[in-house]
């Protein structure tokens, strides 16, 4: 969290630093309901809408951490991510998505540490930045244990 993006708050005399993030997904009304959930915790920086948006606001922007949808028209989330990493490697990255699926999920992590699926995303998602930001996984429950899934990336 030493990044230049965080943002300082003054609280009853004190700085605070909050993590900054920067949200990608493609969904107007999904991206807003993200944002507010994130906005609890951190910084939203930028919302964009696809994979090449993504990359040109963390290029401008350098976030603390990254949360994209993984589905999304043109370049999408994982490419994006891709991308992202070839330049910032250790970037903190959290995949949102649809999709409950085991392989997919392992593919995402071999990128990113964090997978939360949209529908527990009010209770896991922050909790899944707070983990990649320590460099740590976060899996939503559903999708089983988490050693299961990233014990074999290592």
């Amino acid at each position: 969290m030493d990044n230049a993006a965080s943002v300082a708050l003054s609280v009853l005399g004190a700085s605070v630093t909050r993590p900054t993030v920067v949200l990608a997904e493609d969904h107007p009304p999904v991206a807003e309901q993200i944002r507010e959930v994130l906005g609890g915790d951190f910084d939203v920086l930028a919302v964009v809408g696809h994979g090449e948006a993504l990359v040109k606001a963390v290029r401008r922007l350098r976030p603390d951490a990254v949360v994209t949808d993984i589905s999304m028209p043109g370049m999408d989330g994982m490419q994006a991510a891709r991308e992202l990493l070839t330049e910032l490697p250790g970037l903190p990255v959290v995949f949102i998505t649809v999709h409950d699926d085991p392989t997919l999920a392992r593919a995402a992590l071999t990128i990113g540490k964090g997978y939360v699926l949209k529908a527990s995303a009010g209770e896991d998602l922050a909790d899944a930045v707070r983990c990649v930001l320590d460099n740590r996984y976060f899996v939503s429950a559903a999708l089983g244990r988490i050693e299961a899934l990233v014990g074999t990336l290592h």
